[in-house]
């Protein structure tokens, strides 16, 4: 009997011991804003000056695209539009005649990523708690910000494609059975921005 009960216990670590991942569909709470919200800020400092020094000083007309418009498309168009004349002295403009250019950018992903990697216990099925409830053995858990674009560039009939870019945040912590270590924290805004994280 004693035997068995092991195997069972053993078997139960084991079949615990994985994997999982899911893509939050709301930003519902401040950690899922902040990670994304810094995604999206870090995606626009990272335009490339190779694609638009020169357009210092001109106009653009900017035909943003997401699978849904929403405030989170709003936010990034936003942060754009600061991001080129902060960076670049181009100024967007509300007509396609009013611009010496075109910007279409196609926001390819703008939301949070989660994954459990390690060993646990998986509580839920006890009736009284949560469906997700378990004790932590030993695991990863990932939260991230992901944002990504890419742009083309239209002027006198010939357009550049940008390259993809891509920007995570991430918040990372090893989860202990009684003890949850953060690895990883989001960036504190009163820290300089070269401040190690």
């Amino acid at each position: 009997m004693p035997k068995q009960l092991l195997f069972v216990l053993l078997a139960s670590l084991l079949a615990t011991g994985c994997a999982t991942r899911q893509v939050q569909d709301s930003l519902t709470g401040s950690t899922a804003q902040r990670l994304v919200t810094h995604s999206i800020d870090e995606l626009m400092e990272s335009l490339p000056e190779e694609d638009f020094e020169k357009w210092r000083g001109q106009s653009l007309w900017l035909d943003s695209n997401f699978i849904a418009e929403s405030p989170l498309k709003r936010y990034a168009d936003r942060r754009l539009q600061i991001a080129l004349e902060q960076r670049f002295g181009i100024q967007i403009v509300d007509r396609s005649t009013d611009s010496n250019a075109r910007l279409t950018v196609f926001y390819t992903s703008m939301a949070t990523d989660q994954e459990l990697a390690g060993f646990y216990l998986p509580i839920g099925v006890v009736p009284g708690f949560q469906e997700q409830t378990r004790v932590n053995l030993i695991t990863l858990e990932k939260f991230h910000g992901i944002a990504e674009l890419f742009y083309f560039i239209e002027a006198d009939g010939v357009v550049e494609r940008g390259p993809t870019l891509l920007t995570r945040t991430q918040t990372d912590a090893l989860g202990l059975p009684i003890i949850t270590i953060p690895i990883s924290r989001l960036p504190d805004e009163s820290a300089p921005a070269d401040a190690p994280r």
